[in-house]
């Protein structure tokens, strides 16, 4: 069996807008996130200025390590 393709997320808005969050979610991934948990919309980890101290990957990297080592 092949793979199913993901169904596009275009939405379309009151006034007959049509708006494709996949994308405007891949155009916004280096947007710093409202909040106070110091990411971007990807998920990084921010310093100062802006500036990416860990991505996502080395964070789930690292957390995958600290799961092996409880077991």
């Amino acid at each position: 069996m092949g793979m199913k393709e993901a169904p596009k997320q275009v939405y379309r808005t009151m006034q007959g807008k049509e708006i494709d969050m996949g994308k405007l979610v891949n155009q916004n991934e280096t947007t710093i996130a409202v909040g106070n948990m110091k990411v971007n919309a990807r998920g990084d980890r921010i310093g100062p200025g802006g500036k990416i101290i860990q991505t996502r990957e080395q964070i789930l990297a690292e957390k995958e390590k600290m799961d092996k080592d409880f077991e």
